[in-house]
């Protein structure tokens, strides 16, 4: 079938960006603070969005002629919307390893839930705390560690140089510190 023939809402709900996007056959890490969004942001959806948007439909379904009601079509949209997001969620927190980085043993490799000092190529420092995909949060330093980075780093020592191979060409980054701390 022809794309131009299909509606919005019958394309994948698990179209996701790239950043968004597991590997395939890998677990869905997360720390718990990030754990705890996702299901914070769910018991929202479904106890308090969900519900007066259903209130909000219902009242403008009774208004009368449904084709022309604004009301009625957005909230109709706007359900199917939470609907995708719970449906997302909930696929996302059933997959979920939940890794606590206070928990992991003392090493001063890094691994998932690790937060790093970096010296970059150009000489200056930078904080990395490296997170699950849906705790992504650049301005704060965290990244996915199925990010290009993040693979550089994994597995690396304090002390260790490695090369990054970035969008921007080969880069060498010293990894001054290692820790294993609560990511705020």
């Amino acid at each position: 079938m022809s794309k131009a023939f299909t509606k919005e809402e019958d394309q994948a709900e698990d179209e996701l960006p790239s950043e968004q996007r597991l590997p395939a056959s890998s677990k869905n890490y997360i720390t718990p603070r990030g754990w705890q969004r996702l299901k914070d942001e769910l018991y929202h959806l479904v106890n308090r969005e969900r519900p007066e948007m259903v209130q909000v439909v219902n009242w403008a379904a009774s208004n009368g002629d449904r084709s022309e009601n604004g009301d009625y079509l957005y909230g109709k949209r706007r359900l199917r919307e939470i609907d995708r997001r719970i449906r997302f969620l909930t696929k996302r927190l059933e997959i979920a390893e939940v890794v606590d980085p206070e928990t992991r043993e003392a090493t001063d490799q890094i691994f998932f839930s690790a937060t790093v000092l970096i010296r970059r190529g150009d000489g200056n420092e930078q904080r990395l705390a490296i997170v699950g995909v849906d705790e992504i949060d650049l301005p704060r330093g965290h990244i996915s560690w199925i990010s290009p980075i993040a693979r550089a780093l994994l597995k690396a020592r304090e002390g260790d140089s490695v090369l990054f191979r970035g969008p921007d060409g080969d880069e060498d980054i010293e990894v001054l510190e290692v820790s294993y701390r609560k990511v705020e």
